[in-house]
């Protein structure tokens, strides 16, 4: 995108022509909320359209263009703040899916007392399943590996 007079100033005003620009080439259907607090940007795509090509296999689309939100409405700017990019609910109902798979790793972990390698996922997955097993007596979680192979690894505490 080249930098015209009519570019937005603010950020999320940024993010909100950018996620429709999107829209509008995919051709899709929907409203962009934005949602600004002091720590971050929310841009929700809602409506009745079929968002599968916007979020992508395994949210990877969406997550490119939450990355590309964030360097757009940012550029040139010093002062930053986190920018989410949802679309039809995908963040939490993938949230949802997350926290499930971490009780289910922290119990193999403990029944089984050994380490649990989670699949591959996204730095901003991964941070959902370490905020979720922080709190969880008797377990451990630290990520392991390369991106884009990098992983959340779940190890019971060893006992003193």
């Amino acid at each position: 995108m080249t930098e015209t007079a009519d570019w937005p100033s603010e950020p999320a005003e940024r993010a909100r022509e950018l996620v429709g620009g999107v829209l509008e080439e995919l051709d899709l259907v929907g409203e962009v909320e934005v949602r600004e607090d002091d720590e971050r940007i929310d841009v929700v795509v809602e409506g009745e359209g079929d968002y599968g090509l916007l979020i992508g296999k395994r949210g990877q689309t969406i997550d490119a263009l939450q990355l590309l939100c964030y360097q757009a409405a940012f550029r040139g700017m010093r002062d930053r703040k986190r920018v989410v990019v949802d679309a039809a609910g995908y963040r939490e109902r993938r949230r949802e899916v997350l926290t499930s798979r971490a009780e289910r790793a922290a119990e193999q972990a403990l029944t089984g007392n050994r380490t649990i390698e989670m699949d591959p996922m996204s730095a901003q997955e991964r941070r959902v399943v370490h905020e979720h097993l922080k709190e969880r007596a008797g377990v451990e979680t630290y990520s392991e590996g390369d991106e884009p192979h990098r992983c959340v690894v779940v190890a019971p505490l060893v006992s003193e």
